[in-house]
């Protein structure tokens, strides 16, 4: 695998890693894969942390050998983790993955530089992501958006010929297309069929809301993010279903796919604590949400 470089400022690895969380992996003497012991370790890091973000990821090794063969073998370590975790969780679009074979202040015990290091920030730290790594954005004089209009109600023509009326809240598509990246909103009134990720047909109008918010707003990214009510255990994964039908209804209507992600939460996020105390307390805990990834 061609191994990933993307610019991003060298001082931002030497002053602020210390503001990360960080992983290490092991490597046998000479090997670039992971044993069975560290591949363990990495899937159990990787299921604990799938809501994390990495930032980068370097690779080392100890002094045996030439400089040019360990430099080559410490950037095949960090491919092959690379390769491991590219799909399994947020990995930073300007990362840039550095090899420091064995230049770099070596432990005297070997065993512990033949290593990958992953640096990663927590998911509760995410929206302050650039400042965590010392990235300071230019300051330079934004023009004001223009004011978006958004529709009192929409007509849809009904396979008999009849013609439907849908009226739209113009207040919440408003919040949604003013909100700033990283707030959560949630979507009221949407509303599934029992044990299904059936949108039932009264709340199919909070879908088309959230249609005409994305198309007024190019620019806008979003993840869909469902949440359960009363059980402990998501069993059947119904959150993610329930977020992954939100999302296919939007790009059936010809929004971009990577503008759009969706995650299901289960009851891991609960407003209320389980067990609720009562249908108020359920329903509000039984939701979607909309996370502001760009605008």
């Amino acid at each position: 695998m061609k191994p990933i470089f993307v610019f991003l400022f060298c001082v931002l690895f030497a002053n602020t890693f210390h503001a990360q969380e960080q992983f290490a992996l092991y490597f046998d003497s000479n090997k670039f894969e992971l044993n069975n012991k560290e591949k363990e370790r990495l899937t159990t890091w990787l299921t604990e942390n799938k809501n994390n973000k990495i930032v980068a990821i370097h690779g080392f090794t100890d002094e045996d050998g030439t400089t040019g063969f360990n430099d080559t073998l410490a950037q095949k370590r960090v491919d092959g983790v690379f390769r491991i975790i590219k799909d399994k969780i947020k990995i930073r679009e300007d990362f840039k993955t550095r090899s420091f074979g064995e230049s770099f202040n070596q432990s005297k015990i070997k065993a512990e530089n033949r290593r990958v290091t992953i640096y990663y920030i927590l998911e509760k730290d995410l929206i302050r992501e650039d400042e965590i790594l010392g990235i300071k954005q230019e300051t330079r004089e934004e023009t004001p958006k223009p004011e978006i209009e958004y529709p009192e109600k929409l007509m849809f023509e009904n396979p008999n010929g009849t013609t439907s009326e849908f009226k739209l809240d113009q207040a919440f598509m408003k919040k949604i297309g003013e909100a700033k990246q990283g707030e959560k909103i949630k979507i009221e009134n949407l509303n599934f069929i029992i044990n299904t990720f059936a949108v039932v047909p009264e709340s199919r109008v909070k879908m088309y809301e959230l249609l005409v918010v994305l198309q007024r707003n190019p620019q806008l990214k979003i993840e869909i993010q469902g949440h359960l009510c009363c059980m402990p255990t998501d069993r059947l994964d119904l959150s993610t279903q329930r977020a992954k039908a939100i999302y296919n209804f939007l790009v059936a209507n010809q929004i971009y796919p990577p503008r759009l992600s969706y995650k299901g939460f289960g009851s891991t996020q609960p407003i209320y604590p389980l067990p609720e105390k009562n249908e108020q307390e359920r329903a509000a805990n039984r939701r979607v949400e909309i996370l502001i990834v760009e605008n």
